[in-house]
């Protein structure tokens, strides 16, 4: 139904409520009017969306666009939610309005909402805690090794690499147990997945907790979009990533690094780089920025017990020496742990397109076993882990085979790699994308 010129929507006989189309709710996306629908109510979001406690910009991606879904994938509590949501409502569709736009897969749809409802009924969110205690023990006794070991062994050239390692392996692995907290995993409730999370991102491994908030809630909003997904920022300036972003970036004449040569110097300022030359310095910034200072307390409890306990045995210039070669591996397993997933994927601008399709179009999975599953932190599950990014990651494996008979039903690529062929992916695509960009930056 048309709005009038100066009010958006019309008013629904006998109560009152204002009804809007699609192409009304699709013009409020800008940095001005901001509205989403989900449920099919029509929620503004324009004054809220700095106040949304997952960070401004992971709401605003889906403004103008149907966000039921993400709405339920990533709230664990939903009725307090809508609690805090009534004062944001605007109105509804007007019924002859589809519940989502036409570029989304009406069935495909409807039978994941299906699929949602029965994972929930099988329990399949409810987490083990007895999994994550054994999980966290783990840690903190490497984290002891990693000291006992230079304590008694003395700090020579073979004890000391040997601390580094056992320190990385924890940096790593605090990494993925910290991700369970962030994703509300864990517990029933909010409040201790979030003071847990404080604790193992920034007691254990130094980084804050809104951070990591910011950047990655947008990661799973709208993965491998550009301009939407903080994750693919190294494009352009460092690599031309996916077949249509590069061809895109080639037809613009643009060349910020040779980018034909992107799968070469990927291994000098890609994995090794990341973290010690980047993450370690930026995290401080965004906490002083943001007036962080929860999160810089938890940092700095991290230094200092760090200190403490490492510059009585090494001295400073040793503790220093440790800690970067440290962040370096831990640099090395991150990147190539997190990128393998997503990477090799189809990278693009925002289409709109339905919730499965947002995911699987950007994520592939990592073939199950011990090893990979204790490697990635399960993240091998990936798939599964972006459909459902509260599930506990020990029931990814319960899951998968209705998610990929799903995919299988409606046509879609659910694709599984051995670990080091995914790897391997990373540098093929790499290198693809940058000889699309070369031939359109040369001939087109």
């Amino acid at each position: 139904m048309a709005a009038e010129p100066e009010v958006a929507g019309t008013r629904a006989p006998g109560r009152g409520a204002r009804l809007f189309t699609w192409e009304e709710v699709a013009q409020r996306s800008g940095r001005g009017e901001r509205w989403l629908v989900i449920e099919r109510k029509v929620y503004d979001i324009s004054d809220f969306a700095r106040r949304h406690p997952g960070g401004s910009r992971v709401i605003s991606h889906y403004a103008g666009q149907d966000a039921t879904d993400p709405f339920t994938a990533f709230h664990i509590d939903k009725a307090l939610v809508r609690k805090y949501m009534s004062s944001l409502l605007i109105g509804e569709l007007a019924p002859e309005q589809p519940s989502f736009e036409p570029s989304k897969n009406e069935a495909l749809t409807h039978e994941f909402r299906a699929l949602r409802a029965a994972v929930e009924r099988m329990g399949l969110l409810r987490s083990s805690h007895l999994f994550f205690l054994l999980y966290l023990l783990h840690i903190l006794l490497l984290d002891i090794a990693a000291w006992l070991t230079l304590h008694i062994f003395g700090t020579s050239l073979v004890p000391f690499l040997l601390c580094a390692v056992l320190l990385s392996v924890v940096q790593a692995q605090a990494g993925w147990l910290q991700h369970d907290f962030g994703h509300l995993s864990v517990f029933s409730t909010s409040t201790l997945n979030h003071l847990l999370h404080h604790f193992v991102i920034g007691h254990l491994k130094g980084a804050p907790a809104s951070w990591w908030n910011h950047m990655h809630f947008q990661h799973h909003a709208k993965p491998n979009c550009f301009r939407k997904d903080p994750d693919i920022n190294m494009h352009p300036f460092f690599f031309a990533l996916g077949k249509v972003l590069s061809v895109e970036l080639g037809k613009q004449k643009k060349k910020y690094m040779p980018y034909n040569h992107q799968h070469k110097y990927f291994f000098l300022i890609g994995p090794p780089a990341l973290l010690p030359l980047y993450f370690q310095w930026y995290i401080f910034y965004f906490v002083i920025q943001r007036k962080k200072w929860v999160d810089l307390f938890w940092m700095l409890t991290f230094y200092v017990r760090l200190t403490l306990t490492y510059v009585p045995l090494l001295g400073l210039q040793g503790f220093l020496g440790l800690f970067f070669i440290v962040r370096f591996l831990e640099s090395n397993w991150f990147v190539w742990v997190t990128q393998m997933n997503h990477i090799p994927m189809h990278i693009d601008h925002d289409r709109n397109v339905d919730w499965v399709s947002t995911q699987l179009q950007a994520t592939c999975n990592v073939e199950q076993s011990f090893f990979n599953d204790w490697f990635s932190g399960h993240l091998n599950f990936q798939i599964e882990h972006h459909l459902f990014p509260t599930m506990p990651r020990h029931n990814y494996h319960k899951v998968a085979p209705l998610v990929r008979s799903l995919c299988a039903r409606h046509g879609i690529a659910y694709q599984s790699k051995p670990l080091l062929a995914a790897f391997a992916d990373i540098v093929r695509s790499l290198k693809e994308s940058g000889q699309l960009w070369l031939d359109a930056y040369l001939h087109q």
